[in-house]
């Protein structure tokens, strides 16, 4: 059972049209990554990490670049919940990564 944190709180709202990737890690380490699409139809991509026992390692939630789709916004959420559950110390990206 995972230990919801307030970002998860604020971001959630199940009447939105949304995505979801969920994935236990070798450790033990469950990632939550999904996208929606907001009431003005942007996406948005919330990024949580859970340890083992559920407690909230890691959540936040990012505005998705214009033209981005659903899944290339949930891809590279998954890519960034494995690196920050990978990684000592998260550090926010805000979607710059290499093509």
């Amino acid at each position: 059972m995972r230990i919801r944190g307030d970002v998860f709180w604020s971001w959630a709202d199940p009447t939105l049209h949304h995505r979801c990737h969920d994935e236990t890690l070798d450790d033990g380490t469950y990632i939550d990554v999904r996208v929606r699409l907001s009431q003005t139809c942007n996406k948005q991509v919330f990024v949580g990490v859970y340890a083992l026992g559920g407690m909230a390692i890691h959540e936040e939630a990012l505005d998705s670049p214009p033209g981005d789709s659903m899944a290339t916004a949930l891809a590279w959420g998954v890519g960034r919940a494995r690196r920050i559950a990978t990684d000592a110390v998260p550090q926010i990206d805000h979607f710059s990564r290499s093509k």
